[in-house]
């Protein structure tokens, strides 16, 4: 025959289930919305904010990656500067070197004439 454990477990679920006051589901949801409203008002202005000092801080990081920048091209502009000046003096030891040449050649050639 049938014994208990047969029974559908279904079976009497609808009849345990008490009449929804729709009244008291709504007063409920008031209570819970307005216990956790003020936290998640706070919560999103709070985020709001770092939001903002979040922008406030890139913009700054971006102003001063944009002056290492410029310092970095300064020294850039430096080293030309330098090697500039290094290729400078070279030139004018090898003109003063040729001038030289040139005189001792001069000095030859009317010393040569002469003998």
């Amino acid at each position: 025959g049938l014994g208990p454990s047969d029974a559908s477990p279904d079976e009497g679920v609808v009849e345990d289930l008490p009449l929804i006051d729709e009244k008291a589901v709504e007063q409920l949801t008031e209570g819970l919305i307005s216990h956790y409203l003020p936290d998640l008002q706070r919560s999103k202005s709070a985020l709001q904010e770092l939001t903002q000092n979040q922008v406030v801080l890139l913009e700054t990081l971006e102003q001063e990656i944009s002056k290492f920048k410029e310092c970095n091209s300064i020294l850039e502009i430096n080293a030309l500067f330098s090697e500039a000046k290094h290729y400078h003096n070279k030139l004018v030891n090898i003109r003063n070197e040729m001038m030289m040449l040139h005189e001792k050649t001069s000095k030859l050639k009317v010393s040569g004439r002469n003998i």
